[in-house]
Parts: C-alpha cells; sequence; structure tokens
C-alpha cells in the first residue's frame, strides 16, 4: 500500500512501516493543507479516503481505514504529515559531487563514457552521514552546446533528475558551474572577454538556466563559476559577475547566488584578489562568496609530497582561510567554503581537516569537502566509499552536519 501526497505542486510519497505511513521527504515548513494523489492498494480493496481528498497538517497524525478484499477484514494507518524548514534556508555542510564535469576536452562527450551524474544512491550515503548539501559541478559546454543558444535539453533532464532525487530526500544542491571563467569553443579554450566569448554569453546561460530552475526549493544556490583566475585585464571577473547577478534575476528572485573569487577562489589571498567584490550589487540581497581552501604547500590540493615536505601544520587550514573570515565579517557579508579536501597517506592531514572545521563552525561558516562521486578511483582526495568501506577522511567530515 502507498500514499502520495501532493503540496504547491510537488508529489512526497509515503513509506509504511507497520500501521505507521510517513513521508520519505519532509513538507516543506508552513505547509497546512495537502491533498492525496494516489492510493495504492489491492484492488478490491478500499480506503476510507480518496483521492483528491484534502487533509490538514495539523490534524496529524491522520487515521486511514483500509477495509480489505473480503470486504470484513479492517486495518487502521496512522499517517504522520512533518515539516521542516527548507534546508536552502539552513547552512548545512556537505560534499562536492564530482562527474558531470568531466570529460575536458571532450565536449560533448558521451555520457558514462566521458562524463557521469552521480547517482540517488550515492545521495543516501552522504545523507546517512549527515551530509545533506551537496555541490553539483557541471560543463557550461554541456549544458548549452552553442553559445546564445537554447540548453541542451538531455543534459538539463539530467541535473533536473537530481535535483529532484535531492529534493526527494530533503537535501540541498549547489549547481556549480565548473568553468574556471573558460568556455572549450571550435578546439579552443576562450576566456569571457576574448573576441568569441564575451559577457553576455554567461549572461544568456544563467538566465535561461535559473529561468528554468527557479521553482527547484531545494537549490541552495547557483554557483555561477567555479575558480575564475587569470581573467583579461579589459574584462575583470567584478563585471562579469555582476552581468551574471543581473541575468538571474530577471527571472528568480529568491534563489541565494554564490560567487566564487577571483585567483582560483583563493580564501587566503581573497582580500588581494577579491575585495571588490564587496561592491557587486543584487537587488534581492542575497549573495554569498564562495572561497576555497587546501593545505598543501602551494594551496593547488595536489599534496604532490609528504606531509613534512608540504610543511604541513596543524593550524594551517585556520591560517589560509582567516583573509576571508575577516573580510567577511569587516563587510558584514555571508560566506562558504566550496572546496577543501586532506589526502590519505598521513593521518595528521585529518587533524589539519578536523581544525579547520573547527573554526568554520565556530564563525558560522559552512562548506563543501572535496570531493565525492562515481569516479574516482584512487584519488587521493576522495571521499567516496571505497569498496563499501568509508574513507578515512569522513570519520572527521561526518561530524559537522550544520552551523545555524
Amino acid at each position: 500500500m502507498q500514499f502520495d501526497i501532493d503540496y504547491s505542486n510537488e508529489t512526497y510519497t509515503t513509506t509504511i512501516s507497520g500501521t505507521t505511513i510517513t513521508l520519505s521527504n519532509l513538507l516543506p515548513d508552513g505547509a497546512q493543507e495537502v491533498s492525496i494523489s494516489a492510493i495504492d492498494i489491492s484492488p478490491n480493496a478500499t480506503a476510507d479516503k480518496k483521492t483528491e481528498d484534502k487533509l490538514q497538517v495539523t490534524q496529524s497524525p491522520i487515521s486511514i481505514e483500509i477495509t480489505a478484499e473480503d470486504g470484513t477484514t479492517k486495518k487502521t494507518y496512522s499517517l504522520i504529515l512533518e515539516t521542516m524548514e527548507p534546508l536552502a534556508s539552513q547552512k548545512p555542510f556537505g560534499v562536492n559531487l564530482a562527474g558531470a564535469e568531466f570529460g575536458y576536452p571532450i565536449f560533448p562527450g558521451t555520457y558514462n563514457t566521458q562524463y557521469t551524474y552521480p547517482a540517488a544512491e550515492a545521495l543516501d550515503y552522504y545523507k546517512s552521514k549527515g551530509l545533506n548539501l551537496i555541490r553539483l559541478p557541471f560543463s557550461w559546454e554541456r549544458i548549452q552546446p552553442t553559445l546564445n543558444g537554447n540548453l541542451d535539453p538531455a543534459e538539463l533532464n539530467r541535473i533536473k533528475g537530481f535535483l529532484q532525487a535531492a529534493r526527494n530526500r530533503n537535501m540541498a544542491v549547489i549547481l556549480d558551474l565548473h568553468n574556471y571563467g573558460r568556455y572549450y569553443l571550435n578546439g579552443t579554450e576562450e576566456i569571457i572577454g576574448s573576441p568569441n566569448l564575451n559577457i553576455a554569453h554567461i549572461k544568456d546561460l544563467w538566465t535561461r538556466l535559473s529561468s528554468e530552475l527557479k521553482d527547484n526549493s531545494e537549490i541552495w544556490g547557483y554557483g555561477i563559476m567555479n575558480e575564475p583566475h587569470d581573467m583579461l585585464p579589459s574584462t575583470p571577473w567584478f563585471d562579469i559577475a555582476q552581468e551574471i547577478i543581473n541575468g538571474i534575476r530577471t527571472s528568480d528572485t529568491s534563489t541565494r547566488i554564490l560567487v566564487g573569487g577571483d585567483s582560483w577562489s583563493s580564501a587566503e589571498f581573497w582580500p588581494f584578489a577579491s575585495d571588490d567584490l564587496k561592491n557587486l550589487s543584487d537587488p534581492s540581497n542575497n549573495l554569498t562568496f564562495e572561497a576555497h581552501c587546501y593545505f598543501d604547500n602551494d594551496s593547488s590540493g595536489r599534496y604532490n609530497q609528504s606531509y613534512d615536505d608540504e610543511g604541513g601544520d596543524p593550524n594551517r587550514g585556520i591560517e589560509r582561510v582567516t583573509p576571508f573570515l575577516n573580510w567577511l565579517e569587516t563587510n558584514n557579508l555571508n560566506g562558504f567554503v566550496g572546496e577543501y579536501g586532506v589526502p590519505t597517506d598521513d593521518p595528521r592531514w585529518l587533524t589539519v581537516l578536523d581544525n579547520f572545521l573547527v573554526h568554520l563552525e565556530n564563525n558560522n561558516i559552512n562548506g563543501t569537502y572535496w570531493a565525492g562521486g562515481p569516479w574516482w578511483g584512487d584519488y587521493n582526495l576522495s571521499i567516496e566509499p571505497d569498496n563499501g568501506n568509508n574513507r578515512p577522511q569522513m570519520e572527521i567530515v561526518s561530524k559537522y552536519k550544520a552551523v545555524q
């Protein structure tokens, strides 16, 4: 037996344990009335509720009586309707789930050959660890194969399918355009501001995409560009970001916009590389600034050498993120750390990570670990389970669920 519940044009499926019926994901905060959209019981059985019946959330638990096919045997179930404040308005910790941005420079490439999207089962794993925020990298070249052209229907459906899977699990998603301020065009990597790739192109992409996805309440934010760097003096990152914001707000006035910093979004160099971003204007006043922070010698996240040769230090993460945190506090702005990660070859890196995450939590900043995803193999920063076994980093990362 199954009851499907509709609220605000979304369907919430139910699960049954004994005589208790609960929603597979919680109703949004403030929901008061829902309707039954489907009842799946034996063909000749009957229920004292029917499709399109209205149910009051405040009257939960709601009794539902089922009469069996024999017309005599009856069983009563309790339907529990619970609500939760949307994760999009909270500050959960989480993980990057890579794969949809793989395959450079083969674009668009073949799905499940050059690139892939994480399966719903991956969401179940990370949710079981309390990591309810997923940063989903994807490629501009695939979602919009022709500049100023229509969004690719198949790729858009893959993104929407992932969002639906997250919504069903009450998880939140950051859509991360993983393009570094560039687009691979006719075999050449073009930088925004070059003759073949201008600001209007990236503004068009985000205007179209936000228009398509503006009603998806599980979107925690639009990550408008991953790690812009070495932008052209004639077309600074500030100008690009402002036009993207302007484009998004023509169709979506409520979703958070995540603005990465220049110089690879470095937290350490933020006050020097990205100070001007404090002057960005958003009519909805819903910008969050996204920094990245790695702990190896050159901050690249490659960790090519041993802990000692990288100059590892227990407080390195705190030191590197502090300039970004100070900038946020000075300018009274919202922040987020979209990437951080450590290798598994030395447990001392786990201490660095733990100290770093404590510091974020104490400063009311959330973040997403780099990275999970199905195709990492033996990548030394991967947090994807290895043959069903947790990676060592998970012991640390799963301690941090959300900040208030």
